[in-house]
C-alpha cells in the first residue's frame, strides 16, 4: 500500500510538473517581441513632443497603425539625438529608425530601407524678399545642417562637383539644435537660408510665426527615390523579417485611406497617394 501511495504521489507530482512546464512554455511562446522605435521628437510634422511629452507627428502614427493589434510585435518608441539614432540602429539598442529619413547610397549600404511612406519635395527657405529655387543660387552663401543628413550631403556633393565656384557654407549642427533654433538663426541673419524638405520647412514656418519664403528645389538631385521618407532597419534577420512586415502593412494602409488620412492631418495635404 505504501508503495502504491508513493508511485501515485509521484505520479500526480510529474504531471503538475508537466502541466507548469507546458504552460510556462505556451506563455514564453504567447510572449511579444518589443521593437524600439528611434526617433528625434524634434523633425515637426514628422516626429515631435506631443502632449504629456509623448511622441508625435505622422511618422509616429504610421508605426501605430502599422503595428496595431500585432500579435507578435509589442511597440515602443524612444527619443534619441538624431546623430545617435542610426548608431542605435547598429548596437541593436532600437529596432526602428522613424525620422523623416531620406535615401542615399551610402546608407543603404548599412541599413535596409522600408517602401515610401510619403513623398516631399526639396526646399530652400530665405527670408520673405529673397528667393533661390535652385543649388547654384546658393554659391557663397551660408546655411546650417544636420551632419550626416541627406540636405547636407546634396550641398555637399554640388560643393565637390563645382569646384571653380565658392562653395556653400555649412555649418554644422548638433541633434540638439533644433529646425526651430535654425529658423532663427536665418530669421536674424546669421545665415542665408535653409535646405530642408518642403512639408518641414512650411510647417514649420507657420507654426513659429516666421514670414518665410519656401521655395521648391527646381534641380533635379539624386534619383527617383528624391524626396521620398523612408523608415530603416538593420540589415540582419530581424531587420529584414520586419520591413517585410513594415512593407506589408504600409501597402493596406495606402490601399484603405489611411495614409493619406494622416498625411493631412499633419501635412496638409495628400503626399501618400502618389507613392509606388
Amino acid at each position: 500500500m505504501k508503495l502504491k501511495k508513493i508511485v501515485l504521489t509521484g505520479l500526480v507530482f510529474g504531471l503538475g510538473a508537466l502541466t507548469l512546464a507546458a504552460c510556462s512554455s505556451k506563455s514564453g511562446s504567447g510572449a511579444k517581441e518589443d521593437i524600439v522605435v528611434a526617433t528625434d521628437s524634434d523633425t515637426a510634422p514628422f516626429t515631435y513632443t506631443g502632449k504629456d511629452n509623448k511622441q508625435a507627428g505622422y511618422d509616429i502614427e504610421v508605426m501605430k497603425a502599422v503595428f496595431k493589434d500585432s500579435k507578435k510585435y509589442n511597440l515602443k518608441f524612444k527619443t534619441a539625438e538624431f546623430e545617435s539614432i542610426l548608431p542605435g540602429i547598429d548596437s541593436d539598442r532600437y529596432q526602428i529608425a522613424a525620422n523623416d529619413f531620406n535615401y542615399n547610397a551610402d546608407r543603404a549600404k548599412k541599413y535596409l530601407f522600408s517602401d515610401p511612406i510619403s513623398v516631399s519635395n526639396y526646399a530652400i527657405v530665405t527670408k520673405s524678399g529673397t528667393k533661390y529655387n535652385k543649388l547654384e543660387q546658393l554659391s557663397g552663401k551660408s546655411t546650417e545642417a544636420l551632419a550626416g543628413s541627406n540636405y547636407a550631403q546634396t550641398l555637399e556633393d554640388w560643393n565637390k562637383s563645382h569646384p571653380d565656384k565658392d562653395p556653400i557654407k555649412v555649418n554644422y549642427v548638433s541633434g540638439q539644435t533644433g529646425f526651430t533654433s535654425r529658423l532663427q538663426d536665418l530669421d536674424q541673419g546669421k545665415i542665408d537660408f535653409i535646405f530642408y524638405d518642403q512639408i518641414s520647412s512650411s510647417y514649420a514656418s507657420k507654426d513659429q510665426g516666421f514670414n518665410f519664403t519656401v521655395s521648391q528645389l527646381k534641380d533635379k538631385v539624386g534619383s527617383d527615390k528624391d524626396g521620398k521618407e523612408y523608415i530603416l532597419f538593420a540589415k540582419t534577420d530581424q531587420g529584414k523579417e520586419l520591413r517585410a512586415f513594415v512593407n506589408k502593412r504600409v501597402k493596406e494602409l495606402q490601399k484603405d485611406g489611411t495614409l493619406a488620412k494622416l498625411s493631412k492631418k499633419y501635412f496638409g495635404g495628400d503626399y501618400v497617394s502618389s507613392l509606388n
